[in-house]
């Protein structure tokens, strides 16, 4: 019998790579057989995770999700590389905090245009390629996974440019699911609750711990390699009737209908 979750000859995009669920990810994808487009701005820390990994299964790109050539260029190189390209897992994040009347033009701007303008960006690059490959009677298509959060669902004090992003990206999943669903193109989001990660320092912190945890019916934080498996079913044939679809990742932290 087959197995559920299986990417051998895929190649999948991953942005935010460098660490915490992005290196995860990146782990997960090669061992299930996948050749991995690793997205990081920061170099350093991208080449630490990617070191130790099969370098001819790897392509290392190191810049900056919000610019739009970034990600043209770097699904043109895949393609050279690789062949094609079969997923995209929007990942990459970043967290700037502040009440809604303190919040500054530019903390607003910098989490919007690495959320979501950067979600768009890449999804627009690899959905373009799928498009092509399936005009010219590729009907393989592909997936695109958006990161997106439970805070985009339901709110999240001190963070209205992260909600705000967050919920976008679910639009954005919906949109694209109508648009590409003929082409073979699957899209869906997840939405994570606490993950074990750099950027979840603060709340799972002791001053916000104890009310957090009583938030989650399953009383514990996830960490990234729990999570990432969702991801990766997302992106394999497992998954090839799914499509326009939030899936909550979170020990219940939102339970909706």
């Amino acid at each position: 019998m087959d197995p559920i979750v299986n990417l051998q000859g895929r190649t999948i995009v991953v942005t935010g790579a460098g660490q915490g669920i992005g290196k995860a990810l990146v782990e997960l994808s090669l061992g299930l057989g996948a050749n991995v487009v690793a997205v990081d701005l920061n170099g350093e820390t991208l080449g630490a995770t990617l070191a130790p990994l099969p370098a001819d299964r790897v392509l290392a790109v190191q810049g900056n999700v919000a610019d739009p050539a970034v990600a043209d260029r770097a699904v043109a190189d895949a393609v050279t590389r690789f062949g094609a390209v079969h997923g995209l897992v929007n990942n990459a994040g970043i967290v700037r905090p502040a009440m809604i009347d303190k919040m500054t033009d530019q903390q607003w701007s910098d989490v919007i245009d690495v959320h979501l303008s950067g979600s768009f960006y890449w999804t627009r690059a690899v959905g373009r390629h799928m498009i092509e490959r399936a005009k010219g009677g590729d009907r393989t298509g592909g997936a695109v996974v958006n990161i997106s959060s439970d805070a985009g669902r339901k709110g999240s004090i001190g963070q209205i440019n992260y909600a705000a992003a967050k919920a976008g990206m679910l639009g954005m999943t919906m949109t694209a699911a109508r648009e590409w669903g003929r082409y073979n193109i699957r899209t869906n989001s997840v939405c994570f609750g606490v993950v074990e990660t750099p950027m979840t320092e603060v709340v799972r912190g002791e001053k916000f711990r104890d009310n957090m945890l009583a938030q989650i019916p399953m009383g514990r934080w996830s960490t990234p390699d729990e999570v990432v498996k969702t991801i990766c079913f997302l992106l394999s044939d497992g998954a090839s009737y799914i499509t326009g679809q939030h899936l909550g990742v979170n020990g219940g932290f939102h339970i909706s209908l």
